[in-house]
């Protein structure tokens, strides 16, 4: 295990984009590069989601999906980690919400609370993204011990926005499975 993680493991998800290249091969190289780490194991993988671009609107649409992983790595060394995948996947910071290779987004964390200049869990803007909360309701248990699934449902329920996404297609990650079977093609 990595020299500065705790010696529990917890739960996090973390939602990828991707709207530029090879976007579903690089959301898997994203992937395969979290559950390479010694500190994380890739536990579920959501389905894969066609998205139209918020914000920033003259971009091609998204592909987005999230996945559940077990960590011992603190948050901030998780997000560290998360930072240097989407920098060795070509990740360039030219327009806030702009075209992207890849953008991993660390959600939840075992209903961590934190706040801080680079991080801030439960992430701020989870319950407001279509994008982030349809793929999310596939891999979150609904035995969920931190609620997630009941905050996740009771979001996705009462939110606009959510014709904008389309089914691309079921992970195939060698661990991927979306358990949602109505939106298996």
């Amino acid at each position: 295990m990595n020299a500065h993680s705790t010696s529990e493991a917890s739960e996090a998800y973390i939602a990828l984009g991707a709207n530029l290249g090879e976007r579903e091969h690089t959301l898997y190289e994203a992937i395969t590069a979290l559950d390479e780490h010694p500190g994380i194991r890739v536990l579920r993988c959501s389905s894969l989601y066609e998205t139209e671009p918020v914000g920033y609107l003259d971009q091609p649409s998204f592909l987005n999906m999230t996945a559940a992983v077990s960590t011992t790595l603190a948050p901030e060394e998780l997000l560290a980690f998360m930072l240097e995948v989407e920098s060795r996947l070509g990740r360039v910071r030219h327009i806030p919400n702009g075209p992207r290779t890849i953008d991993l987004d660390l959600l939840w964390m075992e209903a961590v609370q934190l706040a801080t200049p680079d991080l801030e869990l439960p992430h701020p803007r989870m319950l407001e993204r279509a994008f982030v909360l349809v793929p999310l309701a596939d891999i979150v248990p609904n035995q969920d011990p931190s609620g997630l699934y009941s905050i996740v449902h009771t979001a996705l329920n009462s939110l606009d926005g959510k014709d904008g996404i389309q089914l691309w297609k079921t992970c195939s990650w060698r661990n991927g499975s979306a358990p949602s079977e109505s939106l298996k093609d």
